[in-house]
């Protein structure tokens, strides 16, 4: 997907500041739209790329000037309507539609622990075995979906060299789509700063990606 979630390599939207901020939650909200989120998720009704597809979906001025969990917020009320778990009514109103059916939560606040400590494993020991090995020289596939994809604009078309392979994962471009997991080799690739951006870049930098094979074919 083309959108302005994909800030890599883009001019004209200022410094990144390193700094480490502490703060898990910068308000109670915050905590509670995370609740939300793995509440709403345990229905499995949706997986975890289908909720960052929802992300990307969020219009390119809101996308801008939304904090991080008030994107999480309307992603999630995105989906709610979408699976209809919840009505455009009630979303108005901030109450039920008479004779709505009760939802019983799928996720208890006594099993929210043990839910997190969890995560999210992708790795599929029975996925597709990789076709390419470390030292093999790449290129990103010029492509431009109109889905969901973990292959920035940027590095498409670009040049770069296997450093790793981490095995076969859940590959993401199609698991938010609702099209399988289809899982595959993820890859670690170099690509020197000059092949990205220019021969201006500086010599001794370069950038490593995490790609999937489909994301990727042979020099």
């Amino acid at each position: 997907m083309n959108g302005v979630h994909d800030m890599g390599g883009m001019d004209g939207l200022g410094e990144i500041d390193p700094r480490p901020d502490p703060a898990l939650f910068h308000a109670p909200w915050e905590a509670r739209v995370l609740g939300l989120v793995l509440a709403s998720a345990a229905w499995g009704r949706w997986n975890l790329d289908t909720m960052r597809y929802h992300r990307e979906r969020i219009p390119a001025a809101d996308y801008l000037a939304f904090s991080y969990y008030e994107k999480w917020l309307a992603a999630l009320v995105d989906l709610l309507v979408r699976r209809d778990l919840l009505t455009a009514e009630e979303l108005a109103s901030g109450r039920p539609v008479p004779g709505a059916p009760v939802q019983t939560p799928a996720l208890p606040a006594s099993a929210v622990a043990s839910r997190l400590a969890l995560g999210s494993p992708t790795e599929r020991p029975d996925g597709r075995p990789p076709g390419l090995a470390v030292g093999r020289t790449v290129r990103a596939r010029n492509e431009h979906p109109d889905g969901h994809t973990r292959l920035p604009r940027y590095v498409r078309g670009r040049t770069g060299r296997i450093t790793a392979i981490h095995g076969c994962h859940v590959f993401p471009d199609t698991n938010a789509m609702g099209l399988g997991e289809q899982p595959q080799a993820l890859y670690q690739v170099r690509f020197e700063a000059a092949e990205l951006w220019g021969r201006r870049a500086d010599p001794r930098s370069a950038v490593y990606l995490d790609l999937w094979e489909d994301h990727l074919e042979p020099v």
